[in-house]
């Protein structure tokens, strides 16, 4: 690895389309890397009943997301942004064509740790934890029955880039609980009105903390906002 990228760096992926509902980016091996600060500035909030994913994949994928976008002293991450519960909420809806390869994927996952650090994923320690996630980026979590569909590295990538949706994407859908994801990038919000003063940069844009979907001239994309019932079992 040639170098180990910084916490902006990994947010410069995003910042391009921070307030859209999709955040695509390309990624090097280190990119998990150098996510990794684990220091938790603020609480992991609550997990609402599941309406696609079982508790033992939630986890998992939380985990995985906390690596990817970290809290640290300078802010909340994923696990703060509900990325995980974006990812519940669009597999039961949306992008319920994808749950088998989140089924598939993270079975696979959890296979090729055993077989080749010893332990089941989340048993892991955190050294361990990074270095299998580059196995899988760079697409060499390989083995006998492991069982990825494709390449390891098309499931990171669907993972990372539902991770980066659910953190930085339009709280609509899920994701950026407290708007914690626009915070992180310094983005304002949805602005449809914008001040002679902030268009000569005299001032710093004023703070809009609320989705773009409150705004009818947005279109959204259909998808189920209702509390998820019994559909599931979080604990």
């Amino acid at each position: 690895m040639s170098r180990t990228p910084s916490r902006r760096d990994l947010l410069k992926l995003a910042g391009a389309t921070a307030g859209a509902s999709l955040v695509t980016g390309s990624v090097t091996e280190t990119s998990v890397a150098g996510a990794a600060q684990p220091a938790r500035v603020r609480r992991r909030p609550a997990r609402e009943p599941l309406k696609a994913l079982t508790a033992p994949e939630a986890d998992l994928l939380d985990r995985i997301a906390e690596l990817l976008v970290p809290s640290d002293e300078h802010g909340p991450g994923a696990t703060e942004a509900m990325a995980v519960r974006y990812i519940d909420r669009a597999l039961a809806g949306a992008l319920s064509d994808q749950r088998e390869a989140y089924r598939v994927g993270l079975e696979a996952l959890e296979r090729y740790a055993k077989q080749t650090r010893g332990a089941a994923f989340l048993q892991l320690p955190e050294t361990k934890q990074i270095s299998l996630l580059i196995d899988v980026e760079s697409g060499t979590a390989t083995g006998a029955n492991v069982g990825f569909a494709g390449s390891s590295a098309q499931f990171f990538g669907l993972v990372r880039g539902h991770v980066m949706q659910g953190t930085f994407g339009d709280p609509y859908y899920g994701g950026n609980e407290g708007f914690v994801g626009w915070d992180l990038l310094g983005y304002p919000g949805v602005r449809t009105v914008v001040t002679p003063a902030e268009q000569k940069l005299l001032s710093p844009p004023t703070r809009v903390r609320r989705s773009a979907y409150e705004n009818p001239m947005f279109n959204k994309a259909v998808v189920d906002m209702k509390p998820a019932g019994k559909d599931r079992d979080a604990d």
